[in-house]
């Protein structure tokens, strides 16, 4: 899945959208690039007093997530990384013998 860095703006997108034959919405292309949507994301969808509201829903696996030992790793490399201390890969991999 693409990586999603930024975050949604505050304003408000509306729009008219049918419900198609298999119960299917289209969703505007604005709120889709607002939103940063892309074909093959979840939506969680809700009824409340009336109302419908979809929210993007992001789904991890066991697997994209750190364990704190992998986290402060991250974390280490991070400061490494804004500090300066970094070496080409060819030179990494020379000093391993790779």
């Amino acid at each position: 899945m693409p990586s999603r860095a930024t975050q949604p703006s505050a304003k408000k997108l509306r729009s008219t959208s049918r419900i198609g034959q298999r119960r299917q919405v289209v969703i505007p292309k604005a709120v889709l690039d607002e939103l940063q949507l892309h074909e093959g994301d979840l939506l969680e969808v809700t009824a409340h007093a009336g109302c419908v509201s979809m929210k993007p829903k992001r789904v991890l696996d066991d697997d994209d997530t750190l364990t704190a030992s992998e986290a402060s790793k991250v974390r280490h490399g991070l400061k490494q990384l804004k500090q300066g201390n970094t070496r080409p890969w060819v030179q990494v991999k020379h000093e391993l013998g790779l």
